[in-house]
């Protein structure tokens, strides 16, 4: 049975980036490991150790707050077969994709909100986000999952 391994981050949605941003930076002391207009990636660890727990983006609406819950799974075998279990439970999988540090499966939990399960990618941990290439978690193999976001180059660091 595949495993969680622990709570990896956190996304919600908010009405004013800027004073959220301050708020989580300067009252709370959270890091921003990565960011552009729409999305700031902040975390209480240095970049080379957790890319990011917690995730702003703008577009807060009445009932629309949680932007993502992302759970770290210990191997990519574990997010292999969770998607393996998602399609055999007819659980509405969203995308499978490489963030360069991450391969992921995105799907919706009964309430329709987007959960994510995913684990890091240790041959590009620093990787610069946002990044997505979408990947085919059934018929690549861990090498091709592991070197796709290799296929492009890497983004800007902001």
């Amino acid at each position: 049975m595949p495993r969680i391994g622990s709570l990896g981050h956190v996304g919600i949605h908010v009405t004013d980036m800027e004073r959220s941003k301050a708020f989580y930076r300067d009252i709370l002391g959270l890091h921003i490991n990565d960011e552009q207009p729409h999305i700031c990636f902040m975390s209480a660890q240095e970049r080379t150790v957790e890319h990011h727990e917690f995730v702003l983006m703008p577009g807060r609406t009445e009932g629309q707050v949680v932007q993502q819950i992302s759970f770290r799974c210990p191997t990519l075998q574990d997010v292999r077969d969770f998607h393996k279990r998602f399609l055999e439970n007819d659980v509405r999988i969203n995308r499978t994709i490489t963030h360069g540090n991450a391969i992921a499966c995105y799907f919706q939990d009964p309430d329709g909100n987007q959960v994510e399960v995913y684990w890091p990618n240790p041959r590009a941990l620093d990787w610069p986000q946002p990044f997505g290439r979408p990947v085919d978690l059934q018929h690549e193999t861990d090498d091709e999952l592991m070197s796709a976001h290799l296929r492009e180059p890497a983004p800007a660091a902001p």
